[in-house]
């Protein structure tokens, strides 16, 4: 005996009763002329479907932490597939909305053109950038073409043989 409580276990016989029950640690069915009860001393009964559940129900073992009892199933939505199937996916729908710098009626509106405008607009860009671009080539050879008249008109300072060749130069006596 474990202390004041006292435990009956009883085994279920009768046949004549057709119910079916629910194991109270596995959760499994107990079909009439099978299982085990178990009666605290308080009086509250407990069924089991064997002696294994029995057992782990005795050891105090929690049935959510065993992976073939149903409390696990449940918890770790195992066996479920046929509810996946029915859930639905939602659909992501576009929204247009006004960007930095351009409202909404704007964008609407180049959505809205039709090719041959668009066409032209990027015609007259591409021509712009070329006219940009010959532009500062022009302002380059200009500048370069100074740049080499104010070089040549500047005397160069003359050197000898030696001297181009990397000859030391004398260093001049401090001691005197």
């Amino acid at each position: 005996m474990l202390g004041a409580l006292m435990y009956a276990i009883v085994l279920i016989r009768d046949v004549a009763d057709n119910r079916i029950e629910l194991c109270n640690f596995s959760g499994f069915k107990i079909y009439p002329g099978h299982g085990k009860v178990f009666v605290k001393g308080d009086s509250r009964t407990y069924r089991f479907i064997n002696g294994k559940c029995e057992s782990y129900f005795m050891q105090r073992l929690k049935p959510s932490k065993l992976d073939w009892t149903v409390v696990f199933r449940r918890l770790h939505k195992k066996g479920i597939t046929e509810e996946v199937s029915k859930k639905r996916t939602r659909r992501t729908v576009k929204a247009q909305r006004a960007v930095v710098g351009a409202s909404l009626d704007a964008i609407k509106a180049k959505r809205a053109q039709k090719p041959e405008v668009r066409a032209a607009q990027r015609q007259q860009a591409l021509r712009q950038a070329k006219e940009k671009k010959q532009a500062d080539e022009q302002k380059k050879k200009v500048e370069k073409a100074k740049s080499t008249s104010t070089r040549a008109a500047q005397p160069k300072p003359k050197f000898s043989k030696q001297q181009v060749k990397g000859a030391a130069t004398k260093v001049k006596a401090t001691s005197r």
